[in-house]
This record gives C-alpha cells, structure tokens and sequence, in this order.
C-alpha cells in the first residue's frame, strides 16, 4: 500500500524556542574514518563523539576498553578539550534515545530529530492517561518519548511524549490490539489490563490509528476520543480533516474560517457538514472558554463519546472519495486557522526516515463497526 500524504498539526505557539534557547545542532563529522573501527561500529562512534561534543560521558557500562562509542568520546575529548556545548535536559534526553535506539537494533532518524525537535513534543499531560508528567507538584508521572508505530524508528512524526506507565502498557502493541484490550475490559469482569481501563485502551488505540495507514472507510469509522498530539504525523487524510475539524468547532468563528473548506464539498456533502457540526456544537460548547489547555482538548475528545456526533462524522466522511479529502486537507494547510499550525507533508517525505519494511499489511476488520455506540 502507498502511503498517503501526511498532515501534522501543533500549536504555532508551542513550537516556538526564544534564539537564546535553541542547541546549536552536534557536529558529526568526525573523524570515524580514520579510526581503527569494526565493521558497523560508527554509530556507537558517533554516539560517544557527540557525547563527548556536549561534555558528557556515556554509562559507564558501554566504556569498557576499545567499544566503539568510548573510541568516539576519546576522540571528541581530544577535538574539542574544554570547548564543549552546554546540554539541556532535552539534550540528555535525546542522547539516551539514541543509545536506547542503538541497543536495541532499533533505527533513529538524526536530521530531523534534534533536541530541539524533543522540546516541541513536550506536554504537561499524558494524552491517554490524562495525568500530569513531570511535575513538582503531586500526582505526577514520570514521561517518556515513545514510538507510536513500533515497525518504524525513532524518526518525526512518529514520537509522542507519553507516561512511562502508558509507554509500558502499549509496548509493541498495533491499534487494532490495543482496541482488542479496550473491548476486553468493557465487557469485563476484569477492570484493568496493564494499569489501563476501557477508556484509556480506546484512546491508545486512537493514537495508534493515526500513524497506520488504512482504507479511508475503515479510517472514518474510529472516533477521535483522542486529538493528535503535537508534531505526530496523521497518514488517513480523513482523521487529518476530522481533527481540523474538531479543533476549529470549538473556537468563535470556525463557520468563517472554514467556509473555503466546505465550498469545496459536493452539495450533498456541505449538508453532512452542516449536521455534523450541529451535533458536534453543542457537546464542545464553552471548551473554548476552559480555563486550562488540557480541559478544553478533554471536552473535544468526549464529545466524540456521543453516538450522533459519530453518526453524523460518517455521513459526511462517506460522501468524500479519498481525492477530495487530500484535496481538502491540502487547502486546509494554507488556510489561517488561528494558532493552529498546519504543515502537509508529500507523499515521498511522509514516512521519511522511518525505517519501515518494504510491505505493510493492514488486518482486516473493524472493531469500531461492532460496537452501535461509544460506551460511556
């Protein structure tokens, strides 16, 4: 199957860093091909020059005498001696993916995925569980950055910041199994699996979606009990115009800053457009008016909970052929849609860098189609 053209979506205010703030990006020419190196050793070469490039050492367990990645932080001492950069915690935080990465066979895609790259994923809430992250105060949980589709590597548009405890429960799992979990617990007896209930799996299972290209009818038919988080890349065209959509109904003005868009649909269309608006309007009415970020985004993705809002999704998502919501998406991203940024990616640059194998194979089914309703 063909990838799809990709639409990211983040908040234009998030993703800005003040000039004082931004890392000067490692400098990985090194000198590796003049080292004395195994086969297949430059990246734990690499590893340990760009940690010595930022002054640091890398676990003492990797630094046994002629490994690689300590080959490389001898040479980066001796280059740089006292002249080294001052690393930030996301500096520290994307070093220790990589040896992650490295250690477990897994690829990192390092042109885009910098430490500035990681800041912009930050967040103050775990989007499945709902729980604050890192945080002085208490309750908080410790975060993560995790790869949403585990078949891919560490690359953009594949990474969310997550708590550790929801980065565990998902493990290796696909959108359809983590679904499998949330149906499992709703109808019980057990009330958990892995420390997450019904409505945490269904959402895990949303994210999941998001990155796992499938039919546009299949695609249509998951609700969007989760908004995309930042920077994560949606390959199904349709969820990329249903979270548009979502996020715009809940500002003043949507009807103005989306009348291009519905001019564009087929009349029949722009009447499911309508009611699907007005079945959406009055279970977000007010998010806007929340106080905190978080709760306004938690009022969108519970309005999806009610089964006419899904009904009426359908009824609009199934008059667009998969051409006209491409069509669409890409007048979406120049369209000023307030602090939402929006940035299509081609069709070759969607998946770029993520290291995923020459077939992808999608299960048949779907389990959103069983259900008549979205359980409460």
């Amino acid at each position: 199957m063909a990838y799809p053209n990709a639409l990211a979506l983040s908040d234009a205010r998030s993703t800005r860093l003040h000039p004082a703030r931004r890392q000067p990006l490692p400098t990985v020419a090194t000198p590796a091909e003049d080292a004395d190196l195994p086969s297949g050793h430059l990246t734990g070469f690499t590893l340990g020059w760009d940690h010595g490039h930022y002054g640091l050492t890398p676990p003492v367990e990797l630094m046994f005498p002629g490994s690689s990645i300590r080959l490389g932080w001898e040479a980066a001492r001796k280059a740089f001696g006292m002249r080294v950069l001052h690393p930030r915690a996301q500096t520290r935080r994307w070093l220790a993916l990589r040896i992650d990465a490295w250690l477990r066979g897994i690829s990192f895609e390092l042109t885009q995925v910098t430490p500035h790259y990681l800041q912009q994923l930050e967040t103050s809430w775990c989007p499945v569980l709902r729980r604050a992250l890192d945080r002085d105060a208490e309750p908080s949980e410790p975060s993560s950055v995790a790869r949403v589709r585990c078949d891919a590597g560490f690359a953009a548009g594949n990474l969310v910041v997550m708590s550790q405890q929801a980065q565990s429960a998902k493990a290796e799992l696909s959108w359809q199994e983590a679904q499998e979990r949330a149906s499992s617990v709703e109808v019980g007896p057990i009330q958990t699996i892995a420390g997450l209930d019904a409505r945490e799996w269904q959402r895990m299972a949303v994210l999941c979606s998001f990155v796992t290209p499938m039919p546009q009818s299949l695609a249509a038919n998951i609700p969007m009990l989760l908004l995309p988080p930042n920077r994560l890349r949606l390959l199904n065209p349709i969820q990329a115009l249903q979270a548009l959509l979502t996020r715009q109904l809940a500002s003043p003005g949507w009807h103005e800053r989306l009348a291009g868009l519905r001019g564009a649909m087929p009349s029949q269309a722009q009447s499911a457009f309508d009611r699907f608006a007005m079945a959406l309007l009055p279970r977000v009415h007010g998010s806007h008016q929340l106080n905190a970020p978080s709760a306004q985004r938690w009022a969108l993705e519970d309005a999806w909970r009610d089964v006419r809002v899904q009904k009426r999704w359908l009824e609009l998502a199934l008059q667009l052929s998969e051409a006209l919501t491409e069509q669409l998406v890409q007048m979406a991203a120049g369209l000023k849609l307030g602090t939402l940024h929006v940035q299509h990616h081609a069709v070759d640059l969607a998946t770029e860098g993520w290291g995923l194998p020459t077939t992808s194979e999608i299960q048949p089914g779907n389990p959103w189609e069983k259900r008549s309703s979205v359980p409460n």
